[in-house]
């Protein structure tokens, strides 16, 4: 593989970095480096939203029909990193990087009109109701009923770990509309408009004290059948599509990568455990070589399941191993970013972030005092947080057991 930029690609490179100069504002930025998991800043992500899809740039990896960006592997790869090392914030992944991809596979023409336009526009915001109290990585046993009722389904039941449901005007749905011995049988997936009369929220706080998760309890809530993706009691073939994209439809390695350099960076300057600099203890710096010979590897599955999706296919279970490494990757590098961040990185500074949802019961100090660098106070926060990466979109264990299953013939 030519790992060498050809001219085209340094002008495309040297276009990102204008238009990033240029419409990335200081708070923006701010967010951006201050993210304190994989979600940004809710308003912070909105308005980058709004001024990429501006310069059409929204949703590079949609096809082009539909508003997506007729770019080559390396200017996707190059945008990520660009985008990543000017501090810029996340998007949610919700409605541009899982549901669309379903609408565009399995949706009306009417369903597709509607919603992508919107979803790019932010006027359609997703959250995802999959997990239930009883139904996490064994997303088969959910049991949400959906009872038919002439043109409507009528859904009663709850759904667990919603991220920004309190944000969404819209969610996508797993529900329960057929029993049958099969458990992957009878499931049908639903958008549902979150204004709907019988829906009550309810946020849970997260061990880094933010309010980014919710439980969403649905009483005799009537979703009409024209907002069925698919088949009804065939959802489980769409769900199973878009968890590929959930899984590994993001490049995820130039992130890491740029904490990477960071911590190398900060330990630079940091005391290591016999006075000389963190950097050149042997301990640590074998560590943090280790974690950034694995971005590497990351960084190629990702061109190859990129190539996938830019030729219309679906990642398959090579999602499943972008979801171990990115995850547990992201772990390890969060781990020596505490290491670097030393006794500062022990302190609770919610307030010298931009965390991805409200933190509970926190009272600031009045002059905004904050011990340290932001950075430091970035750090615990993202541990916490990254704690769950191996758990959410489908546990590891899980997806062990996919690739054990579907690459290893076992």
């Amino acid at each position: 593989m030519d790992l060498g930029w050809s001219a085209t690609d340094l002008a495309f490179r040297d276009e990102v970095r204008a238009f990033l100069d240029e419409k990335l504002t200081p708070e923006l930025r701010r967010a951006g480096r201050l993210m304190t998991s994989v979600y940004a800043d809710h308003d912070a992500s909105m308005e980058w939203q709004r001024i990429l899809h501006e310069r059409g740039w929204a949703a590079p990896a949609w096809p082009v029909a539909h508003g997506g960006c007729d770019w080559s592997l390396t200017q996707h790869y190059i945008f990520s990193r660009e985008s990543t090392l000017a501090g810029a914030p996340s998007l949610s992944p919700m409605g541009i990087r899982m549901v669309a991809h379903a609408i565009i596979k399995f949706g009306t023409d009417e369903q597709k009109d509607f919603f992508l336009p919107r979803i790019l526009t932010g006027e359609v915001f997703f959250c995802q109701g999959y997990s239930e109290p009883e139904a996490g990585s064994d997303l088969a046993a959910l049991s949400m009923a959906a009872r038919d009722d002439g043109d409507h389904l009528v859904c009663t039941g709850s759904k667990i770990w919603t991220t920004h449901a309190r944000e969404a005007n819209w969610m996508f749905a797993l529900v329960r509309t057929t029993r049958n011995e099969k458990k992957q049988r009878g499931i049908t997936f639903l958008l549902i408009d979150m204004s709907t009369p019988g829906i009550e929220i309810r946020p849970l706080v997260m061990t880094s004290g933010e309010e980014v998760q919710n439980q969403v309890f649905f009483d005799e809530v009537r979703v009409p059948k024209k907002n069925v993706i698919g088949q009804i009691d065939d959802g489980w073939t769409v769900a199973k599509y878009l968890l590929e994209f959930e899984r590994g439809g993001g490049a995820v390695a130039a992130g890491l990568q740029v904490m990477a350099e960071n911590i190398a960076e900060v330990a630079a300057g940091q005391p290591g455990p016999d006075g000389g600099r963190l950097l050149d203890d042997p301990a640590f710096a074998r560590k943090l070589a280790d974690a950034r010979i694995r971005t590497e590897v990351l960084e190629i599955l990702e061109y190859q399941v990129l190539a996938v999706v830019a030729d219309g296919g679906n990642p398959g279970a090579k999602s499943s191993m972008l979801k171990v490494l990115g995850t547990e990757l992201s772990q390890t590098i969060t781990e020596l970013a505490m290491e670097a961040a030393g006794p500062r990185g022990r302190v609770y500074q919610p307030h010298a972030t931009f965390p991805g949802g409200p933190i509970a019961e926190f009272e600031p100090p009045h002059d905004g005092y904050v011990s340290g660098q932001p950075w430091q106070a970035v750090a615990p926060l993202r541990y916490f947080n990254d704690r769950a990466g191996s758990i959410y979109a489908g546990s590891n264990e899980i997806q062990r057991n996919i690739l054990a299953k579907a690459a290893l013939g076992l």
